[in-house]
């Protein structure tokens, strides 16, 4: 029976290096693609080795993760202990990920277990069967790239959750709480007080806010030209704000002075002595996750005012 070594070999060094450069875009950082080459080629290694001799020293685990730890000091080098370890951590869990990900293809699709694990632990016995070969080589590159763009997914939602805030106002003497996300891209001021402006969005349940309200809400423009007329109340509460858009000048928005602003972060409660708010009919949100757009100065002049009392 042929050997086809240098088959399994080029594979093998192709996964690793593939295996190296998606734990590079786990780890955010920064690789040379030559390091990331010779990681692959000394993880190969092994492969040749499976053929000498030492074959059975070359499958030892510890011969395994002696060899891992020579792949990831070639391409993420030594800074520390701590970036070190984490980055074999990180390697084995990119592993496992795609080696899950392709055993579960495996039992969905029902192709045989013994043919397709031979392929995938780099058995010398032969070029294999043919079918084991192509789900192999169809389902690494799917199962590299679904696992990046998930991680790719799961961070993105990790970042908007910790930039989500719970916000509370007083506006009327009414009390109303929403999910806040702080975003640096507002840097919306009004341009006399030099107030910071966060926005609102009432879509869905705009009935449970005052008339006047409404109205800014869903067109401000006859609110300023007087065609719908307000309380004098809520004269002496708006401002005009100016502002600009992709590709629209010259807009004008209505804000708010609420009688209080406070967000609750974690255990702390924070209230904010000098904003606006402007409120929009716009969904904010596509899966409703957040319904305000908080502005990141209302966040750095916030005072804590109180702590929350959990019990533990």
């Amino acid at each position: 029976m042929a050997i086809y070594l240098d088959v399994i070999w080029a594979l093998n060094f192709l996964f690793d290096t593939l295996l190296l450069y998606l734990t590079a875009i786990i780890l955010k950082r920064h690789v040379k693609w030559w390091r990331l080459i010779a990681g692959g080629l000394i993880g190969s290694i092994i492969i040749l080795l499976a053929i000498t001799p030492i074959h059975s020293v070359a499958g030892h685990p510890l011969m395994k993760l002696l060899f891992s730890v020579f792949m990831v000091y070639t391409a993420f080098g030594y800074k520390r202990l701590k970036f070190f370890f984490s980055s074999l951590m990180t390697f084995y869990l990119t592993t496992f990920l795609i080696g899950g990900v392709l055993i579960g293809a495996h039992y969905f699709v029902q192709f045989d277990f013994e043919l397709s694990a031979a392929v995938m632990i780099g058995s010398v016995k032969g070029f294999g069967d043919p079918i084991s070969w192509l789900f192999v080589l169809i389902g690494f590159p799917l199962a590299w790239h679904f696992s990046r763009k998930n991680i790719e997914t799961f961070e993105m939602v990790k970042i908007q959750y910790d930039s989500l805030i719970d916000v509370e106002i007083m506006l009327n003497s009414k009390m109303y709480s929403f999910k806040g996300l702080i975003d640096s891209g507002n840097q919306l001021y009004d341009p006399i007080s030099k107030m910071p402006v966060m926005f609102i969005s009432i879509k869905g349940n705009k009935g449970d806010f005052p008339e006047e309200i409404q109205a800014m809400a869903e067109d401000p423009e006859k609110v300023v030209l007087g065609q719908h007329t307000v309380s004098a109340e809520w004269e002496h509460r708006m401002r005009i704000i100016p502002y600009k858009v992709v590709g629209q000048d010259h807009q004008l928005i209505i804000a708010v002075k609420p009688e209080s602003i406070k967000f609750r972060k974690t255990e702390e409660v924070l209230e904010v002595n000098r904003g606006l708010i402007s409120f929009t009919m716009q969904e904010l949100s596509s899966d409703d996750a957040f319904q305000c757009i908080v502005h990141p100065k209302m966040m750095a002049s916030a005072k804590q005012v109180s702590a929350e009392i959990r019990a533990g």
